[in-house]
């Protein structure tokens, strides 16, 4: 995989957003493959595709590219607040490549978050654009990617070192199970792992359960959180996520 984007694409435009917009495409065009099935090369939509950028001709995975020059922030700018909601409340919504990259205009970290790991209340709705403005009324969104769980986020390619594609498909595979569920069953599971990510790889039940309050003030008609939480750890152990340890002791598999 080479990391370096073709300069000479962007000789004839003038503008930084075009100028990226164009060499991130080609890139992920030319040096990418699909993390689903490892098909290579990825095909473009047609200009207009309301959230997705690319799709594989194999399995029909579609993906949405977000490029940034250094770090990649916990808040991601996207595109229209309903377009977004509706996708991912539907069976096609795209999984999303996230790619920064260097002054050099090479590629320092390329990820995907697939598709299953996103539920609406991690799309933030932003304030409508102003009556005088040319699309007035207009309402955007941005995406917290703080409500990723930490294996939720795939990298092909890390602080420049390319991942071997054996290691992205396995992890990206791995959490499939996850489209399985409904919406709300997801959720619950996402909001679960998400309190096991900021515990160590050794955890207990108890430790867990300390997450009740907040995981209460996210599902606010459940009234039997314990309950919930130990269903949950049990399909994330059913799935290899976790493993059990002994009596209500657990260690992570990722």
């Amino acid at each position: 995989m080479n990391l370096n984007f073709n300069q000479s694409l962007a000789k004839n435009y003038k503008s930084p957003s075009q100028i990226i917009r164009v060499l991130s495409e080609d890139w992920v065009a030319k040096q990418s493959y699909c993390p689903n099935c490892n098909n290579q090369p990825l095909s473009e939509f047609a200009n207009g595709k309301p959230v997705a950028d690319f799709y594989c001709t194999n399995c029909t995975e579609q993906y949405e590219l977000k490029s940034k020059k250094a770090k990649l922030s916990n808040i991601v700018n996207d595109g229209a607040y309903t377009t977004m909601i509706e996708r991912i409340n539907s069976k096609d919504n795209p999984s999303f490549f996230f790619l920064t990259y260097s002054p050099q205009f090479t590629v320092n970290n390329f990820l995907i978050i697939p598709k299953q790991f996103f539920t609406p209340d991690m799309i933030i709705k932003r304030k409508p654009l102003a009556p005088t403005a040319k699309r007035a009324s207009w309402v955007g969104c941005n995406i917290d990617l703080r409500k990723i769980p930490d294996s939720g986020k795939v990298f092909l390619v890390k602080d420049r070192q390319v991942i071997p594609r054996k290691n992205v498909t396995e992890q990206f595979q791995k959490t499939l199970f996850l489209r399985e569920q409904s919406i709300t069953s997801r959720g619950w599971t996402l909001d679960v792992w998400h309190c096991i990510d900021r515990l160590g790889d050794r955890f207990t039940l108890q430790q867990v359960y300390a997450f009740a309050n907040e995981l209460s003030l996210k599902h606010p008609n459940n009234k039997h959180i314990h309950p919930k939480i130990r269903q949950q750890l049990q399909i994330l152990r059913d799935k290899g996520i976790i493993e059990f340890s002994s009596r209500g002791h657990y260690q992570k598999s990722y």
